[in-house]
């Protein structure tokens, strides 16, 4: 049984990863953190505190679904206990990254932009097709769609996705966000990346390589939470036992 102290509890995802938790004989949630706290509430099943100093229970990883702002809380008291984290909070500064990358020197930690199977695929699909396709003339653009209650833009994913089809081209392209101050053509080493934010738009990600007279495009479609809730606590019962260092989702599903 992996014994699971859960960062975000309330939000939605916190609520995503405990009723996929309640379909699983071998993990349980044992606590979670939130800002606000819920010792006695029957419909979540364990308490949760609004501080890290007040969770009593005994847990052998943390999952993290929160925000960035609360991050450099969150390592602290990872680097304090030595358990290890799955760290799925997107929107991370430079700063947060590094000091993510500090801790891990003592602890195990996995972190992932999307813990989604197919999304972790898509990644090498992607810088496949950047390294055939981009020298041959082939635009590369990402278009990410999201409702209108996700506060990060571009998302954690899109960036992971230009990330892997950079990384596949030795870092020639240059990332692009706005072209409305322009007056030219696209040049050829960069890479744009569109958001739109709506409604209730599922997670949609699409990876356009666009050619003269032919177009091929990379899509993935999220339509339910469950596909990251189940992700991350597969994650955490693959990270359960495993040393310091820096792990991926391509780690667990290898």
């Amino acid at each position: 049984m992996v014994k699971i102290l859960l960062n975000g509890a309330l939000g939605e995802m916190g609520k995503n990863v405990r009723l996929c938790a309640g379909n699983m004989e071998d993990v349980k949630i044992v606590a979670g953190v939130d800002r606000e706290e819920r010792l006695d509430d029957p419909g979540i099943g364990y308490p949760v505190y609004a501080s890290f100093a007040d969770v009593k229970e005994d847990f052998d990883v943390i999952i993290d679904f929160s925000v960035a702002k609360a991050a450099d809380q969150l390592l602290d008291f990872v680097s304090k206990v030595k358990k290890p984290l799955v760290f799925c909070t997107t929107g991370l500064s430079e700063a947060q990254l590094r000091k993510t990358e500090e801790v891990s020197a003592s602890v195990a930690i996995l972190r992932s932009a999307n813990m989604s199977l197919g999304v972790n695929l898509l990644l090498d699909l992607v810088a496949e097709a950047a390294r055939k396709l981009y020298s041959k003339g082939f635009d590369i653009e990402i278009v990410e769609q999201h409702h209108h209650r996700k506060k990060d833009a571009p998302s954690g994913t899109a960036l992971a996705l230009a990330d892997a089809v950079n990384e596949a081209l030795d870092h020639q392209l240059t990332y692009v966000y706005d072209r409305s101050t322009r007056d030219e053509a696209r040049p050829h080493d960069e890479i744009g990346i569109s958001s739109v934010r709506g409604g209730s738009l599922p997670g949609v990600h699409d990876v356009i390589f666009a050619g003269e007279d032919e177009v091929i495009t990379f899509n993935h479609t999220a339509y339910s939470r469950s596909i990251f809730a189940n992700g991350a606590l597969n994650a955490a019962k693959f990270l359960k036992d495993k040393g310091p260092g820096m792990y991926s989702m391509k780690d667990v599903i290898a």
